[in-house]
């Protein structure tokens, strides 16, 4: 469906107001100004390029400048209230400068939900200067949790509200989603989303509904407490009645190996692991939060864990975090790390094996998507995000002498010289070019050209063949699936937060949620602009907490619903065999923290 279409056929939604004479935006009971003089450079700064940012502390909309300075890249916005805010982008300019040469302008978004009504990023959302379609749809549950996370987005005690939508408003937010034309994906997230009991009816009208892929992003601590409360039985079915209703990927959050960098969850994955394993979810995707100083020490020992578990962990998806509220520059400088920082520390924790030049920056996907839409004469998925937006690459693992080994897609295959002729070969199939010779020469090429036999394991040549043959003839779901349990896929999403914000990024989003008004909103205006566009929109769909506990009982929302370790709970789930076994080659590090872990013969 053409934009001019969309418009024609359904009224827009306006979410704001802009006044040229005042330069002023009308958004969310409040008032936003526009503009300020474009920050100056110093003597030892060089201007990397100009964009707009926002000010942390009135979300005025203000020029802004990136810039190297002793080989880093930083961000400056001058906010005429609030003075100068200056932040670090990106951990080394050279790396910068490599991803950035994969921008990708964007086609636009599939539908338009809302007018263009005020300067990006107030007009979300999905407004007619959006630049991608939705790639994955995150869909609130709710906003209560079990855990209370001091870097957490949202939870419902934080928010002073429960938000839980009915399940007619979840049809309805995913019939506004399917309206784009494209392959839908959608997270099911919160809060924490198991908290729903009817969690498993919601996944199965989803499938229903159309949903081709469905994630549960989730603390997995229901998984453990009903495995340790309710037996092992309990917890496979919960697993195997979510899988059988259609999840296909369990999104888990795991913030390091040890209990001192995981707090959140590391007694209890060994048990959620188990029955997953024993229920057929298959496709797991560890989710570390990255912290400076927190667990950055760990983000080898994370990749190690998904290797030593690749039987159904599929991915790793690190996160650097991004930085919610008001916080002193000291502070933020002390917990900053940024997209290079975390691909450098795994090139030093894995002893060089994954480097920083094997990780590619999400657009770098696009020619893969033209080509495979050339060949078809289809509308194909593009990923077209801002490039600091998010890398990742693919590792082909293998275990030599119980310990893993790690070969990158970029050691078999001379990536940028492929995608390259990726793009040669696009712009020849819209020239006209015959789609089977232009498809034959290319396998011919990436076959004999591009792939560095002498680097690709032995055990792995002749599927190799296959995978690319199918991936870039058919770039069907079953095909990206199959590649996906031969690759683990290292991954990296840095979202903005009012520091580092980037309106040039946020434009170009493919990561977006879905809003009960109708609305698909990009989740750095979301998240970090909460109050205009999350929390203002959920307020009225909302119970109190007061109307929640009256309705649904005191045990459903606040202390009640909290997991709460206590010394017993503890030494049962680190005296468990499956705790044991699952941390065997890490766990020297803190056996000293368990006293009893020392007189198991298990250990």
């Amino acid at each position: 469906m053409s934009n001019d279409q969309s418009l024609k056929e359904e009224k827009l939604i306006t979410p704001s107001y802009y006044d040229r004479t005042t330069r002023t935006i009308r958004i969310a009971d409040r008032e936003i100004k526009v503009g300020g003089s474009l920050p100056k450079l110093n003597e030892n700064e060089r201007l990397f390029r100009i964009t707009q940012s926002i000010c942390p502390y009135c979300y005025a909309l203000l020029p802004a400048v990136i810039f190297e300075r002793d080989g880093k890249l930083y961000i400056r916005k001058d906010c005429p209230e609030h003075g100068e805010i200056e932040e670090l982008y990106q951990g080394s300019s050279e790396f910068a400068r490599r991803i950035e040469k994969w921008y990708v302008e964007g086609r636009g978004p599939r539908h338009i939900y809302t007018s263009f009504s005020a300067p990006c990023p107030y007009s979300c959302g999905l407004c007619p200067i959006h630049k991608n379609h939705t790639a994955l749809a995150n869909l609130v549950l709710t906003n209560r949790c079990d855990l209370d996370c001091w870097y957490c987005f949202f939870f419902a005690e934080k928010s002073g509200f429960v938000y839980e939508p009915t399940i007619e408003q979840i049809k309805f937010m995913v019939q506004q989603l399917l309206k784009q034309g494209v392959t839908p994906a959608v997270q099911l997230t919160g809060g924490e989303p198991t908290l729903r009991d009817d969690i498993v009816e919601i996944v199965r009208m989803l499938r229903e509904m159309g949903v081709r892929h469905i994630q549960l992003n989730t603390n997995i601590t229901r998984f453990a407490k009903l495995y340790l409360l309710e037996g092992e039985e309990a917890a496979v079915r919960f697993s195997r009645d979510l899988r059988e209703a259609g999840v296909n990927t369990i999104y888990m959050s795991f913030d390091g190996v040890s209990p001192q960098a995981n707090p959140k969850n590391h007694w209890e994955v060994p048990f959620a692991l188990d029955a997953f394993r024993k229920s057929g979810m298959t496709s797991i995707v560890l989710v570390p939060t990255v912290i400076k100083g927190l667990n950055t020490h760990e983000l080898g020992d994370i990749v190690k864990f998904a290797a030593l578990n690749k039987d159904i962990v599929r991915s790793v998806n690190l996160q650097p975090v991004s930085l919610t509220g008001m916080i002193k520059k000291a502070e933020r400088d002390e917990l900053r790390v940024t997209i290079y920082d975390v691909a450098k520390l795994i090139e030093e924790q894995t002893k060089g094996q994954i480097k920083v030049s094997d990780w590619f920056p999400v657009p770098a996907s696009v020619p893969i998507s033209e080509f495979v839409e050339g060949f078809s004469g289809e509308f194909k998925f593009e990923m077209a995000n801002h490039p600091e937006c998010g890398v990742g690459t693919y590792v082909y693992i293998r275990m030599n002498d119980g310990e893993p080994e790690y070969v990158p897609i970029t050691r078999m295959i001379d990536v940028q010289g492929f995608l390259d002729y990726l793009k040669e070969k696009s712009m020849e199939l819209k020239s006209g070019g015959s789609r089977y010779l232009v498809g034959s020469k290319l396998i011919i090429s990436a076959l004999l050209k591009y792939i560095k036999w002498g680097e690709v394991p032995s055990e792995i040549k002749g599927i190799l063949r296959k995978l690319i043959s199918e991936v870039l003839i058919k770039h069907t779901y079953e095909s990206l699936g199959e590649w996906h349990y031969k690759f683990t896929f290292l991954g990296m999403m840095h979202f903005m937060d009012l520091y580092n914000y980037d309106v040039e990024r946020v434009m170009r989003c493919n990561v977006h949620y879905l809003m009960p008004d109708g609305r698909v909103v990009p989740f750095c205006t979301f998240n970090v602009l909460n109050d205009v566009y999350r929390d203002y929109v959920q307020k009225k769909y909302m119970f109190t907490l007061e109307e929640w506990a009256k309705m649904k009982g005191a045990n459903s929302i606040g202390e009640a619903v909290k997991y709460r370790r206590n010394l017993d709970l503890i030494k049962k789930m680190t005296s468990h065999p499956l705790y044991i076994k699952t941390y065997k080659d890490f766990i020297n590090r803190w056996i000293d923290m368990y006293p009893w872990l020392k007189e198991s013969s298990l250990t």
